[in-house]
């Protein structure tokens, strides 16, 4: 699969197709709340180089499991032909970021709109306030009026069913509400220590946490 228009509908078909190689043996905690919308922050040190310092925005969240994509890891891929076209509309800096270890042939593009997405359209659909995911196999011209950045990631984290909130409940991930911009920050390898700065207080000091935290 080169592309993904509609993260909100072909992503979870994905999701459910490779839930049994991804899911891990964790019980299902009712009543968890939904992180859809929201940042995942890992908190260090994580074990898995795949997702250590990471910080998620999650696309998708409900009972059958959990989708989303690492914004703060830039790759040295550009947009090739066809698909360099949306290179004018691409946040800085303007390369794929690595999405995660799920379906790395598929690319993702999420895109900052200029008022809330509310209901779906052929090239746009809501994800969370502002933040809509883009059919790349649409003509950017017909959404440049509406949208001001577009990031495209290639693969995407995946959960199964209870398996993030348990990892949320045994400390791997800090869950916070996610700003706008911090999809499309331009400078996304310091996302992580300002999404905790940001919260203030212990969390803020957890930001200049070392990787052996016994050195500290």
């Amino acid at each position: 699969m080169q592309t993904l228009g509609r993260p909100n509908g072909q992503i979870l078909a994905l999701c459910g197709a490779r839930r049994a190689a991804i899911r891990q043996t964790v019980d299902v905690i009712p009543g968890s709340a939904p992180t859809k919308g929201k940042l995942l922050v890992a908190t260090p040190p994580l074990d898995d180089p795949n997702f250590d310092r990471t910080v998620i925005f999650v696309l998708e969240h409900h009972d059958e499991g959990a989708l989303g994509v690492v914004i703060n890891r830039p790759t040295e891929e550009d947009l090739g032909e066809p698909l360099d076209r949306w290179e004018d509309l691409q946040a800085s800096p303007q390369q794929v970021f690595a999405g995660g270890p799920v379906e790395t042939d598929a690319l993702i593009a999420l895109a900052l709109a200029n008022a809330p997405v509310v209901e779906p359209t052929d090239d746009l659909s809501p994800v969370s306030g502002r933040v809509a995911s883009a059919d790349l196999t649409a003509d950017p011209a017909f959404v440049a009026g509406r949208i001001s950045a577009v990031r495209v990631f290639r693969g995407y984290a995946g959960w199964g069913p209870g398996q993030l909130e348990g990892e949320i409940m045994a400390g791997a991930w800090l869950v916070f509400d996610a700003e706008p911009d911090d999809v499309f920050a331009p400078q996304p390898g310091d996302l992580w220590r300002t999404v905790l700065r940001r919260q203030g207080g212990r969390l803020g000091w957890l930001a200049n946490a070392p990787d052996d935290l016994s050195a500290n």
